[in-house]
C-alpha cells in the first residue's frame, strides 16, 4: 500500500467532504479527526473493544515510566501561592 496519495475534496451540504482513494479507504463509517500541524489526520474508531484492549496488550511488557516522572517538586504549604 502506497503511503502517499491524492484525495478529492467536495462539498455536501455546508460541510466538506473527502472522497479517499481506494488504498485509503478505512473501516466503519465513522473517523476520529484531530488536526496535526497545518494538516488533518484520519484514524478509524474501535468499534469491536476486544480488538481494542487487544491492541492495548501489545504494550503490557512496556513499563510504565520507567524512569519516574521527572516533575519539579512541589512548593511546601506555607508559601503555596507565592
Amino acid at each position: 500500500m502506497s503511503d502517499k496519495g491524492i484525495a478529492k475534496l467536495f462539498m455536501h451540504g455546508r460541510s466538506q467532504a473527502v472522497r479517499l482513494p481506494r488504498a485509503f479507504r478505512l473501516p466503519g463509517d465513522r473517523v476520529r479527526v484531530r488536526r496535526v500541524g497545518t494538516g488533518v489526520l484520519l484514524e478509524p474508531m474501535a468499534t469491536d473493544l476486544d480488538v481494542w484492549f487487544a491492541e492495548l496488550d501489545r504494550f503490557r511488557d512496556v513499563p510504565f515510566m520507567e524512569e519516574g516522572r521527572q516533575q519539579p517538586p512541589a512548593p511546601s504549604a506555607d508559601n503555596i501561592f507565592e
